[in-house]
């Protein structure tokens, strides 16, 4: 098994579905994780079983044997790919920056190398991780 044809086996469900890979994980085991995120909303039910009937059409299990989760990002998981920051812009995140410390802003912009919050960039290399802020107010 392998990362890159499993991401591009799936290619064509998630452009259909409105989806994006975020991640494909893979460990030793042959245990495959699919994260993925739609554009538009939220992802559901049917498009994580379309990414499992996808990837077990293009892949025999019998022959491979493997185990597949396909899941979404979660609001809870750091943003991995561009396209999750820039769904996200307009909204608040917390961002936690390699020096240790966390600020939670608004997300103005985003691009590879950097981020904008409350109109002030920061190069991705100064950014640990940003996510989603949850207020539970």
């Amino acid at each position: 098994m392998d990362k890159l044809a499993i991401a591009k086996a799936i290619e064509g469900t998630l452009e259909q579905r409105g989806c994006f890979l975020v991640e494909v994980s893979l460990n030793a085991y042959n245990d495959i994780e699919i994260i993925i995120e739609k554009a538009d909303g939220a992802v559901d039910w049917d498009d994580c079983a379309a990414v499992d009937r996808t990837v077990h059409e293009a892949f025999n299990q019998d022959e491979e044997d493997y185990s597949l989760t396909v899941s979404s990002a979660g609001l809870d998981r750091p943003f991995k790919v561009l396209k999750q920051y820039e769904k996200a812009l307009g909204s608040m995140v917390e961002v936690k920056f390699r020096d240790g410390k966390k600020k939670v802003a608004k997300l103005e912009a985003a691009s590879e190398d950097s981020i904008t919050i409350d109109d002030e960039a920061f190069p991705m290399s100064e950014v640990f991780s940003v996510k989603p802020h949850i207020d539970f107010k």
